[in-house]
């Protein structure tokens, strides 16, 4: 069975709501807009205070070539442009909306028809792509054009789909695949059309058979496309680690996707794409997976962009008493919450809650050298040797050891009988390299 071959963990899957449906959250009074929904350059506002807008309207602009631009969520007055905390905890700039009913641009098609035919260039495609503001939604949030845009002297030969969702807990890309599996073999076509590819491999790992067998027997109504089962191990969704396990190929370090011929995207990102192209619609909203073991409904909720955490969990039940961490994203790659009244953005795939037992760090004791994080590092890097040095400040032979190949996936974390905060140290060396990176460019 397929997989990367180097490195790799398996802590528990913890799909509590995989078998539950997709569910429409409803519109919230205020919501919280922040220009930098995305890689790259901050979007920049198009809007003023006190004006009215409708769902899918501009509200930012892109700001360079690295950039996406921002459309409204919902209809109503725009009551501040000012900075407040967002995911991470810093103040950033954003736009601050009173909800006024549901009314919607007209350009966007509404009716719930399958569209599978396109008269639109490539260039047009992509163009449609970059104007609907379509990033990453598999958490990268890299604006989606860009990677379509293959620079000179380089060829795609393969469009990789990403349905591993190899994290714990997180089921919105499989919830997709199995209720909008048309809409994402569509959205793959239009890709493969962009790219001028003609293979596509959707990777899925075993642990989903429902949406192997659906996605198999309709992927042969499309020309290319195929779906390959693969073995259930983290992080197999990874970008270098799906490439690998699919071609054979290796990323080189310091190298992209496209540099053997493939380009990758997210699951939910390629029906975001056949909503851009097939029927004008924006990116204001996501699904989302609200989920924890003491959690009274777990659930996967189509929310729109700008609703406060705290909506989410108040839908899903409330808050437990025994809730001792809110993490935005998935246990081994996502970050803690300081507050929930901060608002979903473009790459928030999922918010899980745990327990004050499951979220409370042992107490961490001397490296025993015993190399484990070594061995699951699926770059084959050496995390407890990154650690001491990013823990000494010796950054030139932290970046000689190749700190930015880490992709931050917390195997190394995981495995540590010693409980040694590796990815944190690894984190705050590889932000100090990129410092020197940039400032050696100059």
């Amino acid at each position: 069975m397929k997989t990367f071959p180097k490195g790799g963990v398996h802590p528990p899957e913890n799909k509590i709501s995989a078998a539950v449906p997709i569910e429409m959250l409803p519109i919230p009074e205020t919501v919280i807009i922040h220009l930098s929904q995305h890689l790259g350059a901050p979007a920049q506002p198009v809007v003023e205070k006190g004006e009215q807008v409708k769902v899918g309207q501009l509200i930012a602009k892109s700001a360079g070539f690295v950039s996406a631009p921002i459309h409204s969520p919902v209809s109503g007055t725009i009551e501040k442009i000012e900075s407040v905390p967002d995911t991470s905890g810093y103040k950033k700039p954003a736009i601050i909306i009173k909800v006024e009913g549901d009314e919607w641009i007209d350009t966007i098609d509404r009716s719930p028809d399958l569209i599978k035919e396109t008269i639109l260039s490539k260039e047009e495609i992509i163009a449609r792509i970059s104007e609907m503001g379509i990033v990453g939604l598999g958490g990268a949030t890299f604006p989606s054009h860009v990677k379509m845009m293959i620079p000179t002297g380089k060829k795609a030969e393969i469009l990789i789909i990403n349905g591993v969702e190899c994290e714990p807990y997180l089921t919105s890309d499989h919830r997709l695949m199995l209720e909008r599996s048309e809409e994402l073999l569509v959205g793959i076509s239009l890709v493969m059309k962009a790219l001028g590819v003609s293979r596509a491999v959707i990777g899925i790992e075993r642990n989903k058979p429902d949406a192997i067998a659906q996605l198999t027997s309709l992927s042969g109504q499309y020309a290319g496309i195929r779906v390959e089962p693969l073995k259930v191990k983290y992080p197999q969704g990874g970008e270098k680690q799906l490439i690998k396990a699919i071609t054979g190929r290796e990323v080189p370090s310091g190298k992209l996707p496209v540099d053997v011929g493939a380009v990758v995207h997210n699951v939910g990102t390629i029906v975001a794409v056949y909503e851009a192209v097939m029927k004008n619609k924006p990116l204001f909203e996501r699904v989302v997976t609200v989920t924890g073991k003491l959690l009274e409904r777990p659930a996967n909720y189509l929310v729109r962009i700008g609703t406060p955490i705290e909506f989410l969990v108040k839908a899903a039940g409330g808050m437990p008493e025994d809730t001792g961490k809110v993490i935005n994203g998935g246990p081994m790659m996502g970050k803690a919450l300081l507050s929930l009244a901060v608002p979903v953005s473009k790459g928030t795939s999922g918010i899980v809650l745990l327990s004050q037992s499951a979220a409370r760090r042992k107490p961490v004791m001397n490296c025993i050298r015993c190399r484990r994080c070594s061995s699951v590092c699926p770059m084959g890097l050496e995390p407890y040797l990154l650690q001491a040095l990013s823990e000494q400040a010796r950054w030139d032979e932290v970046e000689a050891n190749r700190v930015m190949d880490c992709i931050e996936c917390g195997s190394c974390s995981f495995i540590c009988p010693a409980s040694r905060p590796l990815v944190d140290f690894i984190r705050t060396g590889k932000a100090n390299v990129n410092r020197i990176i940039r400032e050696r460019s100059k």
